[in-house]
C-alpha cells in the first residue's frame, strides 16, 4: 500500500505500520497511544479558542507520540488536525526540531503561532 497521502482508507495501516511500542501487547494499548492525537488537538482548539496554552501537557503528549510513531506523528498530527491548528502545531515541532526535511516547501509555505513559540521558549523562567 502508498502512502503518498494520508486519507481514510489508509490511516489506520499507515499508524499501524510505523508504530513500534515495546511495551504495548493490546490493541487498547495501540489506540491509547493513537488517542495522543486527540487530546493534542483538544488542547490546541483550546488555545485557539481560550488563550489557555498548556505547554507542557502538549510537550509531554508530543514526546509520547514521537516514541511510538517515530517521525511518522508528523503526518498523523497534520492528518488529524484541523488547518487552523496547523500554526501552533508548527510551533511546537520547530520548538523540538522535529519538523520533516520533506517536503520542505510545504512546511515553509506554513507560518507559526509567535505566541506558542514564545511560550515555549521561555518555559520556566
Amino acid at each position: 500500500m502508498r502512502f503518498d497521502e494520508l486519507n481514510d482508507d489508509n490511516y489506520l495501516l499507515f499508524a499501524i505500520k510505523y508504530y513500534e511500542n515495546p511495551h504495548a501487547v493490546t490493541r487498547e494499548d495501540f489506540e491509547d497511544d493513537l488517542k495522543k492525537i486527540k487530546y493534542v488537538k483538544r488542547l490546541l482548539r483550546r488555545y485557539i479558542n481560550n488563550n489557555v496554552l498548556k505547554e507542557h501537557l502538549i510537550l509531554n503528549h508530543l514526546t509520547v507520540l514521537f516514541n511510538v510513531f517515530g517521525d511518522a506523528a508528523v503526518p498523523l498530527l497534520f492528518y488529524n488536525l484541523e488547518e487552523d491548528l496547523w500554526p501552533a502545531i508548527k510551533a511546537f515541532l520547530l520548538f523540538l526540531g522535529r519538523l520533516p526535511e520533506y517536503p520542505r516547501t510545504d512546511m515553509d509555505s506554513l507560518g507559526h503561532d509567535q505566541n506558542c513559540l514564545y511560550r515555549l521558549e521561555n518555559i520556566d523562567e
